[in-house]
């Protein structure tokens, strides 16, 4: 279940317009490792866990990846940036290519940490490539916060590998509500 609150996860400020930047943007909106695609992926993985602890901490993790999505949006229109549609940077529109399709719940969570991976490596590259102090702070937000889902995923995979209780299946959604209070 899904409720919309009219507030952003974390402020998104801009000095000033950088357009370019705003176009470089777009890999965290409409690119293979942006936001779009790890929510996309981590709802259909949802509807594919057997485990339901873990499939509601991928719903809760995918409806998080929307939440970026949309600061990225305004981060793009504060920038100046081209008009908002499910296109990298240079214009290759997405697919679904990007969504990884496994069944197997240890390959989800495989694939579901490597894409938190590749997205925090590609925050850290767009980190480098602004001085604007409010950018830089929400990207470095946004790149923590994927290190944050990376480790629940692996931790996930554990627990599902080792047979782990119900009780260590809640504290890995307690686990997850916490870091959300930093």
């Amino acid at each position: 279940m899904f409720t919309f609150c009219n507030r952003l996860l974390y402020p998104v400020q801009v000095e000033r317009q950088d357009p370019r930047f705003g176009q470089i943007l777009l890999e965290h909106y409409g690119g293979k490792d942006s936001e779009f695609s790890a929510a996309t992926q981590y709802q259909n993985h949802r509807a594919n866990m057997p485990n339901p602890y873990v499939a509601k901490l991928l719903g809760m993790i995918a409806a998080e990846e929307a939440s970026h999505m949309e600061m990225i949006a305004v981060a793009i229109k504060r920038l100046g940036g081209p008009p908002l549609s499910y296109v990298n940077s240079q214009g290759t529109p997405w697919n679904l290519s990007y969504v990884d399709q496994s069944l197997d719940p240890i390959a989800m969570l495989q694939a579901d940490a490597e894409a938190e991976i590749r997205a925090q490596a590609l925050y850290n590259q767009h980190f480098t490539m602004t001085q604007d102090p409010g950018l830089k702070q929400m990207i470095g937000f946004l790149g923590s916060r994927e290190d944050v889902h990376k480790h629940l995923f692996q931790t996930a995979q554990g627990l599902i590998l080792q047979g782990a209780c119900v009780e260590q299946f809640r504290q890995l959604i307690y686990d997850y509500k916490a870091s959300l209070q930093v």
